[in-house]
């Protein structure tokens, strides 16, 4: 299924993508939300499924209709560094020995057509398209990869934008380069995970101002998806709802001669992962 959340920021609606990849289906009626508690619960789910294929599901009228993050009440949302080999050579980064961690919080999240704000001050603000994997059970100390991926709800398209120079050259850990506002647009759907029989081979693309700048595969990862959530679980306890970005292929700014390309106020960008939707965001000053 492809679940997603439309209306005005902070009363989005549940709704249903239909096989046509066109209708949205009002899914309010059903369920209260897209949440994780929604996606810890099996038979909720297949409430959805029976309600879709009796075809019960009124249309909503999509002209007009902001779609939201696909997720609602998210927990946490835990980010990993350098993990694509084309990327870390890019950027000339040693492949790292076990997987980098860092955080986004929750309130980054906005809607993936939603304005991305060009912090004050910053310089070497970024693009990353990244493939953002939902939990919908509780992981703790999983012992396997295939653990790992069953924890797995669903996948969404996630853009991970960053300031560099917050990031690396303001001292300290990178969040202060990855947690200004408006910087992780998401979705437009979660598709749940069994319409993604193999997360490793999902393209991965990114333009800007309509130039393509990232065209990328998860094949690429150096730590896959059934790896990174059983690893992340050894050191802090995932819940459903929670989210991971789980690193971005070559292409950002940062890794391109000088001067290197930079957003700035008035760019747009897109961005796509193979079957998960696109994205479009214009940038706007902070």
């Amino acid at each position: 299924m492809k679940l997603l959340r439309v209306g005005d920021a902070g009363s989005e609606r549940p709704a249903l993508l239909d096989d046509d990849g066109v209708t949205v289906r009002d899914l309010s009626g059903v369920v209260g939300d897209v949440d994780g508690a929604l996606l810890a619960d099996p038979a909720a789910l297949e409430r959805i499924r029976e309600a879709a294929a009796a075809g019960t599901l009124p249309a909503l009228d999509a002209g007009g209709l902001r779609v939201g993050p696909p997720l609602g009440r998210i927990g946490k949302i835990v980010c990993i560094g350098l993990n694509y080999h084309d990327h870390a050579a890019e950027i000339g980064a040693p492949l790292p020995e076990e997987p980098i961690l860092f955080f986004k919080a929750p309130d980054t999240v906005v809607g993936p057509h939603d304005t991305v704000l060009v912090p004050r001050g910053s310089e070497k603000t970024d693009w990353e398209v990244e493939l953002a994997v939902v939990i919908g059970r509780t992981a703790r100390y999983l012992g396997s990869a295939e653990e790992g991926l069953a924890c797995v709800a669903g996948y969404a398209t996630s853009h991970d934008v960053s300031e560099r120079a917050f990031q690396i050259e303001r001292g300290g850990t990178w969040d202060k380069g990855k947690n200004c506002e408006t910087f992780n647009p998401l979705g437009p759907w979660l598709v749940t995970a069994d319409e993604v029989p193999d997360p490793q081979a999902l393209g991965l693309r990114l333009w800007v101002n309509g130039e393509l700048k990232q065209d990328g595969t998860t094949a690429q990862q150096i730590f896959g998806v059934g790896e990174v959530v059983r690893y992340v679980s050894q050191f802090m306890t995932l819940y459903p709802g929670d989210v991971i970005n789980t690193g971005t292929p070559a292409g950002v700014a940062m890794g391109q001669p000088e001067p290197k390309p930079y957003l700035r106020v008035g760019d747009v960008v897109e961005l796509e992962v193979e079957g998960l939707g696109r994205q479009r965001q214009v940038l706007k000053g902070a």
